[in-house]
């Protein structure tokens, strides 16, 4: 194999099979490993010991020490004597359900997303978001107060502002008043006062986030974001923290892929995270639901449950609790706290428009400039014709227009060099035994006639960056979140022909198919220069490499790398016919099988 095809290959399986495989199933891996900790744990009685806190910024997970705590606050199963009253505050946006009992919320209707493909309708409503197992806003930890405790609700006239009341046995008023912005955002502002004759003490306590159902999609994931307020912190992507895995595990488990059994691991684990946060999100692949707060927190506490069905640890519902560290209230003092609670999409302009670096919540990774590039690109196709399988069409038109002309260049040299072989052949012949020599004269003919044999690596060096964005963008942007393209339901996801009907595939994906025999035609008519068999292999071997690579991957990315390569594929029989009349041909004669292979890697170095 020539240098240029040593370096396409690699550059394919390097930044094309390890990322892509380390990005979808690294997240599997992680949950897998979090959990087994935990059964140490549970055996031992005791927590894993504290992890080392190594700079300032780093997280300390462990258990939240006792001087937090005030006094022990105790939070009463008391069951409300009233019946329960739920509202609703509503706009276009969102549908919040909130109950007086504990004044929380228990579910956010988004209006205007469907709960499965297709246009929203009576037999497909809008996507709800249910908090039945862990309300929002709940809070635990008050004196007197249970999480289910009941509250006077009064809604105002406006209908986007709901307040709720209630005072314990303690002489404890705490007042919420909750109000309905736009762009997914509810106002919360807390007031806990002391209305008894003595001193009140209030220990740790703290308030709900909500909770994440993962979805039913071999896509599907749950996670955990946060920003600690240290100065220039970065954001924590709690799923790939090596902080939190040496917590969790301490020390790896499980094979490749970390694929080892769940059996005897807890259902439930619960992590404490000691470290003050600007913001915590949860999240599934396409919404969230984040918590920011005026007063400092001490941190968070993560809950994960796991499917008990399943063989191999698998996550299903994931909910987190802010905590607060305990204070003091005099007679007739009260204390006030404002939250902003973010429930909706992952859904890039909504998320910056909140400030306070929350955009990371996309996780875009390294190639996070151009996904930021990416994303207003397809939102303005979108615009133009609302299809977003066009949108991609017409990106990856533009892609191919603005590196025109460097392919056209690439292609050029890469014919040219075809031209040279005879040239080269009479090189190698005449300095067979000497490679050094060989080489020198290699390159020697290479630049006399302006060519440039590294330069065909370059076109797939320039789409390496699309691709990877693009295949973020998938994982996380709502805007490709069922949108439908030709006989595509979801572009998100496989296209799932026949689903359960066909034999060890399970279905048909068209679009893989159709990427790899477009490929193969690429690779046969790009000019190569060097060995003919290891041409060949890269004929049948790559194809097929990335056929199984793609098969069950969104169908967005299919489509894309296919409408490249036809582009390519034009593009490429134009400059054939343009050299043909520029340069006539030049009959191309087969390597000197007399030379060792060595000798002709040494030639084109």
């Amino acid at each position: 194999m020539n240098t240029q095809e040593k370096i396409i290959a690699g550059l394919l399986a390097v930044f094309l099979v390890g990322w892509l495989f380390y990005s979808q199933t690294q997240q599997v891996k992680e949950a897998k490993l979090r959990a087994a900790q935990q059964a140490t744990a549970q055996k031992a009685g005791t927590l894993p010991p504290e992890a080392p806190q190594t700079n300032g910024v780093a997280p300390i997970l462990t258990a939240p020490p006792a001087s937090l705590v005030a006094t022990p606050a105790v939070a009463l199963p008391a069951t409300p004597r009233v019946p329960e009253e739920l509202v609703e505050l509503s706009d276009d946006e969102v549908r919040v359900s909130i109950s007086s009992h504990g004044a929380v919320v228990k579910s956010v209707q988004l209006s205007q997303f469907p709960t499965k493909p297709g246009k929203i309708s009576d037999s497909n409503p809008p996507m709800v978001l249910d908090y039945a197992v862990a309300p929002a806003l709940a809070l635990s930890g008050l004196p007197g107060i249970a999480s289910d405790a009941p509250y006077q609700l009064t809604k105002d006239a406006s209908g986007r502002i709901i307040t709720l009341k209630t005072v314990t046995a303690q002489q404890v008023e705490v007042t919420r008043r909750i109000e309905l912005h736009k762009n997914y955002q509810i106002a919360v502002t807390d007031t806990v006062r002391n209305m008894g004759a003595e001193r009140l003490l209030i220990g740790t306590n703290e308030i709900c986030i909500g909770v994440m159902h993962k979805e039913h999609s071999a896509q599907a994931v749950l996670s955990v974001d946060s920003l600690p307020v240290a100065e220039k912190a970065k954001t924590k992507y709690w799923g790939s923290e090596d902080l939190t895995k040496t917590y969790l595990l301490g020390g790896s488990v499980g094979g490749c892929g970390g694929s080892s059994s769940a059996a005897g691991l807890p259902e439930s684990l619960t992590i404490p995270v000691v470290e003050s946060q600007k913001w915590v999100a949860l999240k599934s692949r396409f919404f969230v639901s984040a918590l920011t707060a005026s007063e400092t927190n001490s941190g968070f506490s993560l809950k994960t449950v796991r499917d008990m069905k399943q063989p191999n640890f698998s996550l299903t519902v994931l909910s987190a609790n802010m905590v607060f560290p305990g204070r003091s209230l005099e007679q007739g003092e009260a204390m006030t706290r404002n939250y902003t609670l973010f429930v909706g999409p992952k859904k890039l302009s909504l998320l910056r428009s909140m400030g306070n670096k929350m955009e990371d919540v996309m996780n875009f990774g390294f190639f996070w400039w151009f996904c930021e590039l990416l994303v207003p690109t397809l939102n303005f196709f979108h615009s133009l014709i609302p299809n977003y399988g066009v949108a991609i069409l017409l990106l990856t038109l533009l892609v191919r227009i603005i590196f025109w002309p460097l392919t056209h260049k690439s292609t050029v040299s890469m014919k040219k060099m075809q031209e040279l072989q005879p040239k080269l052949k009479e090189i190698q012949a005449k300095f067979k035994d000497n490679p050094t020599k060989m080489q020198q004269e290699t390159w020697a003919c290479y630049k006399e006639n302006k060519v440039n044999p590294l330069s065909s690596c370059l076109p797939m060096l320039i789409q390496i960056p699309v691709f990877i964005a693009l295949f973020t963008v998938l994982q996380s942007a709502v805007e490709l979140r069922y949108a439908p393209f030709l006989w595509i339901n979801d572009l998100s996801e496989p296209e799932n022909l026949f689903l359960g009907m066909i034999p060890y595939v399970g279905a048909l994906n068209i679009l893989p198919i159709l990427m790899a025999g477009t490929m193969a035609l690429q690779t046969y008519l790009t000019p190569s220069a060097g060995d003919p068999a290891q041409q060949k292999m890269m004929l049948i071997m790559m194809p097929i490499m990335m056929l199984f690579m793609f098969y069950s991957f969104p169908s967005a990315l299919s489509l894309y790398w296919t409408v490249s390569q036809v582009l390519s594929i034009v593009q490429m029989l134009m400059i054939r016919r343009t050299v043909a009349h520029e340069h006539p041909s030049v009959e191309i004669l087969p390597p000197d099988e007399s030379m060792t292979r060595q000798q002709r890697r040494a030639a084109t170095r």
